[in-house]
């Protein structure tokens, strides 16, 4: 696994994002900033995991990353860290009906954190963990039966096949 998510890391690595919403660069910079932001306020792992792999679909499609990189976590991550990623901008493009379909859920309180989060890791100045170095961080120690395939289950909720509106 360590390996396998390090490429994908590094895979972003100078891939180019919109200056008005991403200031600080390219989309390698800005997962590394997401998941020190989250490696501060919270010891969940899954969580640490969707930060940090949150973007990893922008290597392949910048317009569907959300859904690319889930498909390739998938065969490496356990499905609610799939879930998280494929899911990542749903309170960005339909706030409401998100909020409404997971209310009083964990799921809900999981994305809300990652949307912090993500909007938070925008600093051109930050000083960030390398791309190994944040891997070993996340695997240390980590109980490897939630991190992995098998590990812990996704939401109930998919909320692409429901509609938004």
């Amino acid at each position: 696994m360590h390996l396998e998510l390090l490429d994908l890391l590094l895979a972003l690595d100078r891939v180019p994002q919109d200056p008005r919403w991403h200031p600080e660069g390219d989309a390698l910079f800005h997962s590394l900033q997401v998941f020190d932001l989250a490696r501060r306020e919270t010891a969940d792992r899954g969580l640490w995991a969707a930060a940090l792999l949150h973007d990893v679909g922008k290597a392949f499609a910048s317009a569907d990353h959300a859904e690319e990189g889930a498909d390739v976590l998938a065969e490496l991550v356990c499905p609610r860290v799939v879930w998280l990623v494929r899911h990542h901008l749903h309170l960005l493009r339909a706030p409401a009906a998100t909020k409404r379909r997971l209310r009083r859920t964990r799921a809900l309180a999981d994305l809300t954190r990652l949307r912090r989060w993500d909007l938070g890791g925008r600093s051109p100045a930050a000083t960030v963990l390398r791309p190994e170095a944040a891997v070993e961080v996340l695997l240390d120690g980590a109980d490897w039966t939630l991190l992995s395939i098998g590990g812990e289950p996704a939401p109930a909720h998919d909320l692409r096949k429901e509609p938004l509106a």
